[in-house]
């Protein structure tokens, strides 16, 4: 199978059958299902062809996870403001597209905790959820705040990264997985530490944007045979062929014998997949 490539779709196993995450490579206009090829081993050749994600212009280099140069400074989904939603200048009258920033920025966002590498604080779009925490490869996830937009989520996050990370060790999630940990008692410390910082956004942007929810925790379970000792970091750009037997998937890694592939990372790159 040959074409362009985008980050795998994933759907949630049921973790009380002891069902891990199903996931799906897009191949052109195909999807590829994985998880039954783990074990076989997989061939990936890069054509030295990448169209852009966006407009689907050819393009001599990928920007942002697949885009061509012009959508990377064109497209509000490309902008810093959401790798960091505290700097949302859409009051400013600068947002890049009002529209794009009206339908995805100011929507419900969820405030939550993941463990993946250890305890991390996230956001993400409700209709992201739990598509984000899988993607992020955690093996647990508790939503704890809902707001109205995503300023407020950055606004949120800010405060509680003073306390947990907000970031996935990857080399260090793909290794093994990972202790569970009681996220609600975390939680609840967490929010305790940081009461008066909350109170005060609250009074900013008005009592009801900020809601404290009462969740139960979501286990995900991901399809992996065997973690690696050492983590390889395989790439198109350095090697246009790779092979290997496929050990597992986590988040938006493949993992071979012969390293971990992002596939995330080469969205847009024309590759021919082929099972043995």
């Amino acid at each position: 199978m040959i074409g362009n490539i985008k980050k795998m779709q994933s759907v949630l196993g049921d973790h009380a059958d002891d069902q891990p995450v199903q996931y799906q490579l897009p191949i052109g206009s195909e999807l590829l299902p994985m998880n039954e090829h783990i074990g076989q081993t997989i061939k990936l050749a890069y054509k030295n062809e990448i169209h852009c994600v966006a407009c689907g212009r050819k393009t001599s280099k990928s920007f942002a996870q697949g885009h061509c140069y012009p959508c990377f400074r064109r497209l509000a989904s490309c902008d810093m403001c959401i790798m960091k939603p505290e700097t949302c200048h859409y009051a400013e009258g600068t947002c890049r597209q009002p529209e794009w920033g009206e339908a995805n920025c100011f929507i419900p966002h969820y405030v939550y905790l993941a463990n993946s590498s250890g305890i991390k604080v996230g956001i993400t779009r409700g209709t992201q959820i739990p598509t984000r925490w899988i993607d992020q490869g955690a093996g647990q996830a508790l939503p704890i705040f809902k707001v109205e937009n995503r300023l407020q989520s950055g606004l949120l996050e800010v405060v509680l990264k003073k306390h947990v990370s907000d970031r996935t060790d990857w080399r260090k999630m793909l290794k093994f997985e990972a202790e569970p940990l009681d996220l609600k008692t975390i939680r609840d410390e967490l929010l305790a530490e940081c009461s008066t910082e909350i109170a005060d956004i609250k009074k900013e942007q008005g009592e009801a944007s900020l809601e404290a929810i009462d969740e139960n925790v979501v286990e995900i379970k991901f399809p992996v045979s065997e973690y690696p000792e050492k983590i390889k970091s395989l790439n198109f750009d350095k090697q246009a062929e790779l092979e290997g037997i496929l050990k597992g998937i986590k988040g938006q890694y493949l993992i071979l014998d012969s390293g971990v592939l992002n596939i995330r990372k080469f969205s847009g790159y024309n590759i021919e997949v082929d099972f043995v």
